[in-house]
């Protein structure tokens, strides 16, 4: 039986952009970085860790983009980290909201979509 997600992969531009946008904004810290044999078109890859959540970053030498899914962090400060993020100028696409709960621990909860370096939706909840 599957007991989580390992990681979630996400193709980047430029990997020293994402690796300093997601240690700056999101306290994730790189923590492995290695070549992909027989994958020439592939730079490097990148892993980065918070908690128990790993964001793999691809490095791609062709244009490869990120379409159609997005991540989701807990927050535990929601109105400062929103704030923080706001005032850094990460890009909002979806501003705060309250969203119907699917558990009775998330009434009041609130949920913000954010955008990354790479088009990558980053929604946080909390």
């Amino acid at each position: 039986m599957f007991t989580r997600i390992d990681h979630v992969a996400i193709s980047v531009k430029d990997r020293e952009k994402s690796i300093d946008f997601y240690e700056k904004n999101f306290g994730f810290k790189k923590y492995f970085e290695h070549d992909v044999p027989n994958v020439p078109d592939l730079e490097k890859v990148v892993y980065l860790q918070l908690g128990n959540t790993v964001l793999e970053f691809e490095h791609w030498n062709s244009e490869k983009e990120n379409r159609g899914y997005h991540f989701c962090l807990i927050s535990d400060a929601f109105d400062s980290d929103y704030q923080k993020l706001k005032n850094a100028g990460v890009p909002i696409v979806t501003g705060p909201h309250i969203p119907e709960p699917r558990t009775p621990q998330e009434i009041g909860w609130k949920r913000v979509v954010f955008q990354g370096p790479d088009g990558e939706l980053i929604e946080f909840r909390g």
